[in-house]
């Protein structure tokens, strides 16, 4: 499948800003399941790329000259494998994905949630089981949570967005010792007013299955209409845009996401 995409995010500040750095997930990365016929970034300022300590495409943006604005604009084409094609491992052993981060740390709750959901399961059906528990555990409602909420604190909740699911399924499977990363990027649904950017789930199954990519939020597999961006212990690590700036004041951000199977669609 081929997926189109065109992705803006822009920043307006009330006062001008001094100066900002921004660190940007925003190039498909370079996996057996995908691979970008063509990409472009639009952004202000200076860029310097590298690959991060995931095997993510990453960018440091940075602006020295005071504004009020920053508009970044992504685009291209992806192709992305029909089947269900092996994940890339990365430069990082699976195990360095079993450590907890702040976000992802299980309290008691968490950790005898994840053992019921798994106990009695076979270890090749152990992340559909475990993602049917979360969603159950978990529901999805927009604007209900912040980008520093806690696994923890989004399952005493019940409810959150697809980060949140992504964040209480990687807690719980690290707490039964499955190794678990967070995946930021694109989703094609078909319905041009849903299509946004999305998170989802790799869990490691063994050496003989390895990676399996779940979507948590849609109970499926992420395979094919799913265009990978970056992963990372938890969201900070894969976030499409992060970043700091001196001055500026208040701050207004706005994203606006088109994915189709056509140039035209868009």
């Amino acid at each position: 499948m081929q997926m189109h995409i065109r992705h803006e995010t822009r920043y307006r500040y009330e006062r001008p800003v001094k100066y900002s750095v921004q660190s940007l997930h925003l190039t498909p990365r370079r996996d057996l399941s995908q691979r970008a016929l063509a990409w472009n970034i639009v952004a202000p300022g200076r860029r310097l790329e590298q690959i991060d300590a995931y095997g993510n495409i990453s960018h440091l943006l940075t602006i020295e000259e005071p504004h009020r604005e920053i508009r970044i604009i992504v685009h291209g084409v992806v192709e992305t494998a029909d089947a269900d094609a092996r994940l890339d491992d990365g430069p990082l052993s699976p195990l360095a994905y079993l450590a907890p981060t702040q976000l992802t740390l299980p309290n008691e709750d968490l950790k005898a949630f994840a053992q019921n959901a798994v106990s009695q399961v076979e270890p090749r059906l152990r992340a559909q089981a475990l993602a049917e528990a979360v969603y159950g555990a978990v529901r999805y409602r927009s604007g209900t949570s912040d980008v520093q909420d806690s696994a923890a604190v989004a399952f005493k909740s019940g409810e959150g967005v697809c980060q949140d699911q992504a964040h209480v399924f990687i807690a719980s499977a690290r707490a039964v010792g499955m190794p678990a990363r967070y995946v930021s990027g694109y989703l094609y649904t078909g319905d041009a007013n849903d299509a946004a950017s999305h998170a989802w789930v790799d869990v490691w199954l063994g050496a003989e299955i390895g990676w399996q990519s779940m979507d948590v939020t849609h109970q499926r597999p992420a395979v094919r209409t799913y265009c990978r961006l970056a992963v990372g212990r938890d969201y900070l690590d894969a976030a499409p845009v992060r970043g700091m700036r001196q001055g500026g004041g208040g701050e207004k951000m706005e994203a606006n996401v088109l994915v189709a199977e056509s140039a035209q669609q868009q």
